[in-house]
């Protein structure tokens, strides 16, 4: 399970656009996720619409929230992606055993069903998961930037939490001398180097979305590719909560 979650206010203005970033990460396997800090002014409605657009292209989901429930979100959408990850795993391998394209987990008879819902619930625990978190450390985060920190070392509590192998990686944008993104943290299992790396990020100058999600895909190396339905689904699809 591969997942790059974007803290942001939106209004990138620099490099590739991230509605084109976020799609070439989905069609990597890599499903992109969007939380929106956001004023509510032009500039953050603005804001909202690249959110929506961003998730939408990379498979994922979007929410738009206040920075006291910033850690709670984050922790819910990296378990909904898996949750909904595992669905699609377990609906196209019942359409390949029934021979049907209609057939899905919601189809199949309740006392089978059970059997499956609870055989989704033990993977969602134990299936290996990386999660990329890339922070938006523009300018105009810095008021919400303690939040953010918070919320990213709660979100590697409740990781280690799950029986699977729960790695993270953390990086920002804009990074220093003139970098799309900077790593802060590889793929880390390790709360105290999280920690210690979270507390040094400094908040300055623009917002290179686009850039920053491709440099966020490259850290998961060589990852697969889904199949063109599930690509134009990510194009197409209506993925907002």
């Amino acid at each position: 399970m591969k997942q790059i979650i974007v803290i942001t206010d939106g209004n990138s203005n620099e490099g590739i656009s991230p509605i084109t970033a976020a799609a070439e990460a989905y069609a990597r396997g890599v499903v992109v996720n969007v939380i929106g800090i956001v004023d509510r002014e032009a500039a953050g409605m603005r804001g909202e619409r690249e959110i929506e657009a961003v998730a939408k292209a990379g498979g994922g989901i979007h929410k738009i929230v206040s920075p006291t429930k910033l850690a709670y979100t984050m922790q819910m959408m990296t378990r909904h992606t898996v949750v909904a990850t595992i669905q699609q795993v377990v609906n196209e391998e019942l359409r390949s055993i029934f021979k049907d394209e209609t057939a899905s987990l919601e189809t199949l008879p309740p006392a089978k069903r059970a059997e499956v819902v609870r055989s989704v619930d033990e993977w969602t625990e134990t299936a290996p998961l990386k999660v990329a978190l890339l922070i938006d450390a523009s300018a105009s985060m810095k008021h919400k930037f303690d939040a953010v920190r918070e919320a990213a070392y709660d979100l590697m509590l409740s990781m280690q939490a799950r029986a699977g192998k729960s790695e993270l990686a953390v990086l920002h944008f804009p990074g220093n001398n003139s970098n799309a993104v900077e790593t802060d943290v590889e793929w880390t299992c390790e709360l105290a180097k999280l920690e210690k790396i979270l507390y040094k990020l400094n908040v300055k100058g623009t917002t290179p979305t686009g850039p920053a999600i491709l440099d966020a895909l490259a850290l998961f190396g060589g990852v697969g590719r889904p199949s063109p339905r599930r690509a134009a689904d990510a194009a197409w699809g209506d993925y907002v909560v």
